[in-house]
């Protein structure tokens, strides 16, 4: 039978507290009767068992002396007279050889009054008064008017089935949840009813249910008002009794409800949850003393969560306390994460050679203790502890659990790993722009600092300040030769021009018409062309456009209808402007492109470089390209998180950096043709071999070097582009060279090694010249060394400047 004991229906997912026999909701007539059971026994007298047969026959003689049993039973106190015989009779519907173990009990019909029960059943569902407690979750699909709609159900489905022919199914899954009182946990249980000493009976004439009603019953099936219309509930009553049998799903249960829980975004980080999922574990491992933290790895440290933390922002970073990985060195959570498996110590007392952090838990009280790797995509990103005071209450024996739940703890680890990082690098683009990836992690670092450090009243963020120590700079340009210069005569020449086209429309003005006005007007052009032509200032450029659209210009449409040449020379202007500029753009377009493309080009092949050496060893880089490329780097331990640094890594990139050069060199060479305006380029480097200190100006949103000392580093790499050989006024960067300035006899030793191989390979031409270099403002005694790039535009471009031959003896072979 379909039957559900139940005083009430909930939602799927959610627990509704069983209901009290006294509501008088259900509307149905019920009546307590073992005369179905004791049917059975007589039957079973007949049986061709003798044993059985024998056994039936004792029952049938104790029960002549107990007569009322077979009556409908409507006092309690009728069981208690013949709770021997009763138990004996129950024997057919609870299996003796189970009594101890089992979860059953027997029910009064479709209430929750038992009056018989297993003594587990009893221990965890009944009250005082025979009342099953506790909680249930059923189906959704049921409609939950007036909180009788599944028993009514259940009801008519068993009526409509043994008096009218038609089948109606009415089963929900149902889990009681109870709380256990000696453990001081829930557990849940899968229930089942079981019907088959219950008995409907008709009240005096069965009802005949019409054709149309019927109809409409089939169509409604799960209406329990329509057939409370079509067959009224006082004329039925149910005799007999219902057997409950209850299955532990605790564990599948509690699964299931941790996935749920750990769903939500603050699922290890606000209080009630953490606490709630603390609950659960310990159902889980039926260990009610049972604590559990969580430990999450970001950098270098370790953010450590757990009920006592004290969780109120939301943040599994502000919630947590903060460890360093250092602090777990020669511990069960470095064996773990080294191993890649749950450490167990069963008996922390028993172990020996204990760790700090092992003691420590010992002297909190605990007596076993358990701690598992958590990981996301195999990456390591969290531990997860758990704690018992008892000792021998968490063994290997609970690894098959504990495999159950550390991937959903990792999924809450990473999620909230994940919104913490959101968090910081929202905090970053706002205070520091872009941010280079390989010094990412300080800034990371300063600002989960600050978030530490903040007041809980949501002060203002500090950020501490953000200092490398003990970098090496290399800082190095392409520059365009003469750009400065050929940029003016662009200007100059386009300027010209426009005031010429000018001049002519005001000619052919004045000779149409004798205007002397115009004639004025001509004059100041032509005063304003031999300004321009002597050299152009600063200012002459806006001074110029400035003269031409608030003096000449206004003029034109008064003149356009005077006659003569005036309008093909006003056509003539106005199809020589640029309709962006509104200007004459020629000379600067050509110039601005060839510009471009030595730009775009040299620009793009740096930055393929740049990744090839990036893959060698860390560093950081910026670039800047405006007439050409200039480009810086540093190198260091202290730029790296891992601190690993290693000189040969430094030269490394020293000469790397001279092989990128001969190869921009290659290719400005290469883009002549292509450009409207031919360029020529020149190579720089500035050898620095004493370390400095670098510091991030956060009002700049750069780094800058640190230090009055460090400052004169970037004094001379400002002005070393315009340094002059001593006492030739020779620029030390010429065309197709590369000018490495130094002030150390040990740095121009290391160039020299790098300029011989680099010949060897063809990058480079014979020779090296020594020159001493004027004093610059602010730094005296510099020189240079300068080598030809072998530009031979048969040799093509490289495919890599980084790629090193490692031919033995055959260091000159070309790619």
């Amino acid at each position: 039978m379909e039957c559900v004991a139940t005083e009430s229906v909930a939602t799927d997912g959610i627990d509704v507290p069983l209901t009290s026999e006294a509501d008088g909701e259900f509307p149905f007539r019920t009546e307590l009767s073992l005369g179905g059971l004791i049917a059975a026994w007589e039957r079973s007298a007949q049986s061709d068992d003798p044993v059985r047969a024998a056994l039936a026959r004792v029952m049938g003689e104790a029960l002549e002396k107990a007569p009322e049993l077979r009556e409908p039973i409507v006092d309690p106190a009728v069981i208690e007279r013949h709770r021997p015989l009763v138990r004996a009779l129950m024997s057919l519907a609870f299996p003796p050889a189970s009594w101890e173990q089992d979860f059953a009990s027997a029910l009064v019909p479709f209430r929750l009054q038992s009056f018989y029960a297993t003594p587990q059943f009893e221990r965890l569902f009944l009250t005082a008064a025979g009342l099953v407690r506790g909680r249930v979750k059923v189906g959704s699909y049921i409609d939950a008017r007036a909180g009788l709609t599944l028993r009514a159900l259940s009801t008519y489905a068993h009526i409509l089935r043994k008096f009218y022919d038609i089948s109606m199914n009415v089963d929900a899954p149902m889990i009681f949840t109870v709380r256990d009182p000696e453990m001081g946990f829930d557990r849940h249980f899968k229930v089942a009813f079981d019907g088959q000493f219950v008995s409907a009976e008709p009240v005096g004439k069965l009802p005949e249910l019409s054709e149309d009603g019927r109809r409409r019953l089939l169509a409604n099936l799960s209406d329990p008002w329509l057939m409370r219309e079509l067959l009224p509930p006082e004329l039925f009553v149910f005799r007999g009794f219902a057997v409950l049998k209850a299955t532990e799903v605790t564990d599948q249960e509690i699964l299931s409800s941790l996935k749920r829980d750990l769903i939500d975004r603050e699922s290890v980080v606000a209080p009630a949850s953490f606490r709630r999922i603390q609950d659960r574990l310990r159902a889980l491992f039926h260990r009610p003393a049972l604590e559990f933290s969580l430990a999450a790895i970001e950098g270098d440290q370790v953010l450590m969560l757990s009920s006592t933390n004290g969780c109120e922002h939301g943040c599994i970073f502000a919630d947590s306390k903060h460890y360093r990985l250092r602090d777990f060195d020669n511990s069960i959570y470095e064996r773990a994460a080294a191993e890649g498996r749950p450490m167990f110590l069963a008996d922390l007392s028993r172990q020996p050679g204990l760790g700090s952090i092992e003691q420590k838990i010992l002297r909190a009280g605990f007596g076993s203790l358990v701690v598992a790797p958590l990981y996301y995509q195999e990456a390591l990103i969290g531990m997860l502890e758990l704690r018992s005071p008892r000792a021998g209450d968490l063994t290997p024996l609970h690894s098959m659990k504990l495999q159950e739940v550390l991937p959903l703890l990792s999924m809450a680890v990473k999620r909230g790993l994940d919104e913490l990082n959101g968090r910081v690098q929202a905090f970053i683009k706002e205070q520091f722009t872009a941010i280079h990836p390989t010094v990412e992690w300080r800034f990371r670092r300063a600002v989960l600092t600050a978030f530490e450090k903040q007041q809980p009243e949501g002060g203002s963020i500090q950020l501490e300040p953000i200092v490398f120590e003990g970098v090496n700079p290399l800082y190095a340009m392409t520059d365009i030769r003469g750009s400065s210069t050929q940029r003016s005569q662009a200007i100059r020449a386009d300027l010209t021009t426009h005031l010429r086209l000018a001049l002519d429309v005001l000619r052919a003005a004045y000779q149409a018409k004798d205007m002397p006005i115009l004639d004025g007007l001509a004059y100041q052009i032509g005063q304003q062309v031999a300004r321009i032509t002597d050299g152009l200032r600063s200012g002459d450029e806006l001074g110029v456009l400035r003269f031409i659209r608030e003096r000449i210009e206004p003029v034109f449409p008064q003149i356009q209808r005077v006659g003569g040449d005036v309008r093909p020379r006003l056509e003539a202007y106005r199809a020589a402007m640029d309709p962006r500029l509104a200007t004459v753009y020629r000379q600067r377009k050509d110039f601005d492109e060839s510009i471009a493309l030595i730009n775009d080009t040299l620009s793009a092949y740096l930055d393929g470089e740049e990744a090839r050496a990036q893959a060698m060893f860390p560093h950081y880089f910026e670039k800047q390209a405006t007439d050409g490329v200039e480009w810086g780097m540093y190198v260091g331990g202290s730029l790296l998180e891992s601190g690993a640094f290693d000189s040969l890594h430094l030269r490394n990139l020293r000469l790397w950096q001279l092989m990128v050069l001969c190869g921009m060199a290659r290719r400005a060479e290469t883009l002549k043709s292509q450009m409207p305006v031919p360029l020529e380029t020149t190579q720089l480097v500035l050898a620095h071999h004493a370390p400095l200190a670098i510091r991030f100006r956060l009002d700049e949103k750069r780094f800058d070097v640190d230090g009055a000392y460090n400052v004169r580093y970037e004094v001379i790499k400002k002005r070393i582009d315009k340094a002059l050989v001593k006492g030739t006024g020779e620029r030390v960067t010429q065309p197709g060279t590369i000018a490495v300035v130094h002030s150390q006899p040990e740095e121009a030793a290391e160039y020299r090694e790098f300029f011989e191989y680099l010949q060897a390979r063809g990058d480079l031409r014979p020779g090296v010249e020594e020159l001493d270099l004027e004093p610059l403002q602010g730094a005296e005694g510099l020189r240079a060394l300068r080598v030809a790039v072998e530009v031979d535009p048969d040799r093509g471009p490289d495919d890599g400047a980084a790629r090193i031959d490692t031919a033995v003896g055959n260091p000159a072979r070309r790619d």
